[in-house]
């Protein structure tokens, strides 16, 4: 990228992080219909700007022009399915501070590794409510942490009640993006996701334009498969090592003889970005496949971009967010999951320029 569009890129990204910044609690620009060009995901909502997985969170990132929001989902120790990133919640509450929950502190083994802290399974859902979220990065994010207590803990349920109501606002049709976090795990302890799942899909009648399924674990998506919701599925894809508690690589997943059984049950792969960087031929191996292929995890501080992007060595400083964008929309990308879908959005509209 020649120096002139370098500069431009920085003062657009400039602008909409002051925009976005200075914005009053809740509030942006809101924007009433898709541009052509890849879907913008807001990953668990608008996390660069709000706490995670938050009724805030997920409504700026509507307002701010993105197609689909992604919950986590997550089981309640009496099987509702909740959202949060992990099951453990000791970063993303105030449990830590509940000295009622204090005997709740555990060690458990999560997909192969001991963690510590406090788990959704076990706490009720009534439990859960009594609960305030926090942000979980504070040092990278400290300004989103004036927003630290102010949100619950949401149903899956909740989530699409409200997709449907900003939806309704936003005269576009939002998109629920839920992915099944540590399927495996949840099964072997009696609370397998699958099932509540579907069961939640078909009492919403979701349709194939108001929810995508991901995984990152393939047996989770034969198992949604088998239901024939009529709903797309989406492969998460990790950079390295397997899907827990399957043999095949990640690197195999990739390949074209890996893509090309991927598509006999999926319809999306979801890479890290990286993944798709030449001379990785990827994506035009995915499309070759018949598949469609969304990144993650888009973000704008400079520890999150190419070293290319970066403008300053402080690592939570902002970098040049659109240039990245610009890359990977003209490398054919057909979605972006990202933090920041403002920014997102601002730079898919720089493609019709």
């Amino acid at each position: 990228m020649s120096p002139a569009p370098r500069r431009r890129s920085v003062l657009l990204a400039t602008a909409a992080v002051t925009a976005a910044a200075t914005a009053p609690a809740g509030a942006a620009t809101p924007v009433r219909h898709r541009a052509s060009g890849p879907l913008v995901i807001g990953h668990r909502g608008a996390a660069g700007w709000r706490p995670e997985h938050t009724a805030d969170a997920y409504t700026y990132a509507v307002r701010a022009g993105a197609d689909w929001i992604e919950p986590d989902l997550v089981p309640t120790k009496d099987h509702v399915l909740v959202v949060r990133h992990e099951n453990e919640i000791g970063g993303t509450t105030d449990v830590a501070g509940r000295p009622e929950f204090a005997d709740r502190r555990t060690t458990r083994t999560v997909d192969g590794r001991a963690v510590t802290g406090w788990f959704t399974e076990d706490f009720t859902l009534r439990e859960l409510r009594t609960l305030r979220t926090v942000e979980r990065l504070p040092l990278v994010r400290n300004r989103n942490t004036v927003f630290d207590g102010r949100g619950r803990v949401m149903t899956f349920q909740e989530v699409i009640d409200l997709a449907r109501r900003l939806s309704g606002g936003s005269g576009r049709r939002i998109a629920v993006f839920p992915e099944t976090k540590h399927p495996t795990y949840f099964r072997s302890i009696g609370l397998p996701l699958e099932e509540e799942l579907i069961r939640v899909i078909r009492r919403n009648r979701l349709t194939a334009r108001e929810c995508v399924v991901q995984s990152f674990e393939p047996s989770s998506l034969h198992r949604i498969a088998a239901a024939r919701l009529g709903l797309p599925l989406w492969q998460a894809l990790g950079t390295s090592g397997s899907p827990y508690g399957h043999a095949v690589t990640y690197r195999d997943m990739m390949s074209p003889a890996g893509l090309r059984e991927i598509a006999s049950y999926a319809q999306w792969i979801g890479p890290d970005k990286s993944s798709l960087v030449p001379p990785h031929t990827l994506l035009a191996d995915a499309h070759a496949a018949g598949l469609k292929v969304g990144a993650y995890t888009f973000r704008a501080e400079n520890q999150y971009l190419p070293a290319a992007y970066r403008r300053s060595t402080a690592p939570n400083d902002f970098g040049d967010a659109f240039a990245e964008y610009t890359f990977h929309y003209g490398q054919g990308v057909d979605a972006v999951v990202t933090d920041f879908p403002d920014i997102a959005v601002q730079a898919r509209e720089g493609l019709r320029r």
